[in-house]
């Protein structure tokens, strides 16, 4: 079963580990020195910016990281996705990663989303959907999400995470189910 936990400070070295694995650098294209990790995941470890950083450990083992904010938080998300593919209000996004080699392509990508859109559902209820955005030539993180339940609604040119991808995105969606 995943559950989650918050990202501390003690967990930088477990991220800059992840970070450093080539299947993470690949497509996360983060500088993995310490004084780096952070100060890209210190403020939000000590609650200074309003996205959070989960731990998703498995048996109570970590294995993978999801970062979720709403987009209105961040106009530099907000406004190259809404320039894509209309962002209702209240929207919510992800990022994700499986950090452990041993236990990439077991499935677990699509399980460790699934579970946090369903946290996101509980946890902010005027949120009507979750789109996030991945780049065109990452066809495991796209078929990871698809698998999770979500939908691509658009494609489009956005600014990618590593400078040696062209601008081409996929958008992938999924609504709050409705309960009668």
């Amino acid at each position: 079963m995943i559950t989650w936990r918050r990202v501390t400070e003690d967990d930088f070295p477990l991220l800059r580990r992840w970070l450093e694995q080539p299947y993470v650098a690949r497509w996360w294209n983060h500088e993995t020195s310490p004084e780096a990790v952070a100060r890209d995941f210190g403020p939000v470890a000590r609650g200074e910016e309003p996205s959070e950083d989960w731990l998703a450990p498995l048996d109570g083992r970590p294995f993978g990281l999801v970062q979720r904010s709403r987009l209105a938080d961040y106009a530099e998300d907000f406004e190259p996705l809404a320039a894509v593919t209309p962002v209702p209000a209240g929207a919510v996004t992800v990022d994700y990663l499986i950090g452990e080699p041993d236990l990439v392509g077991r499935g677990l990508g699509p399980r460790m989303i699934q579970a946090m859109i369903e946290r996101t559902w509980r946890e902010y209820p005027e949120a009507p959907c979750v789109l996030i955005p991945v780049s065109a030539a990452n066809r495991a993180s796209w078929r990871a999400l698809e698998k999770a339940g979500l939908t691509r609604v658009a494609e489009g040119e956005m600014e990618p995470d590593n400078p040696i991808d062209d601008r081409a995105h996929v958008i992938y969606r999924i609504d709050r189910p409705s309960h009668p």
